[in-house]
């Protein structure tokens, strides 16, 4: 079929043939589809939607337009497994559940991005390790998740370029925000990863790219259904992002979390709780337990026995940085010149906090883009962020701020105080589960 015959076909609502999405992907890959014809397409999409067979055909064309891993080749006869979130603000589960499910038998080869609009990206958070290779030769990649078990980097050219150009295109053509647009973008890349088993973490709230509950369990479905339709066993869980998942919020300061969480420092409950469920999920979908309380027990054990925290040492040292990173972290990442409390402007009960809000005040202070070109400062953001539910009083820090400058410190201050929402203390609260769903796939 034609490409504009295509376009024409999705334009008029029809169903469009496995093989002529293939060539359209293919199209796509190798430039022979124009940037007019690709708008239209996504356009059409956007308007009429695509059937479940369609949005796994064209997942899996765009997988195959490029390099697929083959890890039973490369030696690697565990289960590989990945997680992927849709992104939220102090999200820094990657960091831990990576490394936890490899020392837990597990391999994880993960392929993260860098921060999307308020949200954060897991590049970026690895990118503050001085030496740290986001983005490695292939050889490289493949040698450290077979020797570590776990090696998180960045998405490469020969992983799903079709999709690289296509996402391309609808960012500037207004046509970012369709169900099976999203699904077919997100899997593709992570498909492409050779995987066994795969957890969708999507987020619904405030500080989530789905805000709306209806949309997020729309997004979850159509992830689960698509990537089990391309053979991969699949399940997601809708978490809330109404508030910083973790207690920190920039770069190097949820790194700082991230290692004082594996290493038993410091761990924040909601953040916690949730890398617990992930993990179980993913060591349930791989096999590796019989049950999800299995799982927990597991991941429970290898936080315990330091096995999770050896992993992501290795991974560092095995990717470029320091040998001794996590013993003294603190001495290779990046520190902010001034670092100021937030004060609580009156005393009373955290009700809510605009996780976006916080999200948007972390890129104020230059730890998140404007332009995808920027250059970004990884030492900036907040730590100790007091969370809904917390009582403070007038004067007391809500958090603390990490800045280049006082005056870019100042204006943070206002920012963050302008996301919480006070009320009285003798005010009957409720606390929001952290879980609102699960969906499972076929044989998950």
């Amino acid at each position: 079929m034609l490409p504009q015959e295509l376009i024409r076909a999705k334009r008029d609502g029809k169903t469009l043939r496995s093989e002529d999405i293939a060539a359209f992907a293919a199209g796509i890959a190798d430039n022979s589809i124009s940037e007019g014809q690709i708008a239209a397409f996504a356009m059409a999409v956007f308007f009429n939607g695509m059937s479940r067979d369609e949005c796994v055909a064209l997942t899996c064309a765009m997988r195959d337009s490029g390099m697929v891993m083959d890890w039973q080749s490369a030696g690697i006869d565990k289960p590989v497994l990945d997680k992927h979130s849709t992104g939220g603000v102090g999200d820094n589960v990657s960091l831990m559940l990576g490394p936890m499910v490899a020392a837990a038998g597990g391999a994880v080869p993960m392929i993260s991005g860098r921060g999307l609009g308020h949200t954060g990206g897991t590049l970026d958070k690895f990118e503050a390790i001085p030496g740290y290779q986001a983005i490695p030769d292939q050889e490289t990649f493949t040698r450290v998740v077979k020797e570590v078990g776990c090696a998180i980097i960045g998405q490469t050219a020969a992983l799903a370029p079709a999709d690289q150009r296509f996402y391309a295109t609808r960012d500037v053509t207004a046509t970012v925000e369709s169900v099976p647009l999203i699904t077919a973008s997100i899997l593709s890349k992570k498909l492409a990863e050779g995987l066994d088993g795969l957890v969708m973490d999507v987020k619904c709230g405030n500080g989530a790219f789905a805000s709306d509950e209806k949309f997020a369990r729309e997004l979850a479905t159509s992830l689960v259904e698509v990537a089990s339709g391309a053979g991969v066993r699949t399940s997601a869980i809708l978490t809330d992002m109404n508030e910083p998942l973790a207690s920190a919020a920039g770069n190097a300061v949820e790194v700082v979390n991230a290692v004082r969480f594996l290493t038993g420092e410091h761990r924040d409950p909601r953040l916690e709780f949730i890398t617990m469920q992930l993990v179980a999920q993913m060591l349930l979908l791989g096999g590796l337990v019989g049950t999800h309380s299995e799982g927990e027990k597991k991941a429970q054990s290898v936080l315990q026995s330091g096995a999770a925290a050896e992993v992501f040492a290795h991974m560092v040292r095995a990717l470029g940085g320091p040998a001794d990173f996590v013993d003294n972290y603190e001495k290779y990442l990046p520190i902010a010149p001034v670092i100021m409390p937030v004060p609580s402007p009156k005393t009373g009960r955290i009700w809510a906090i605009d996780a976006r809000g916080v999200g948007l005040a972390v890129i104020g202070l230059g730890g998140g883009r404007t332009r995808a070109d920027q250059k970004i400062d990884h030492a900036v953001g907040f730590t100790d962020l007091s969370g809904v539910g917390t009582e403070v009083k007038a004067g007391e820090p809500l958090a603390m701020v990490h800045a280049r400058s006082e005056d870019a410190a100042n204006t943070a201050v206002l920012a963050l105080q302008k996301t919480y929402t006070m009320g009285e203390v003798e005010d009957h609260f409720v606390p929001q589960p952290m879980i609102i769903a699960r969906i499972e796939g076929e044989g998950a």
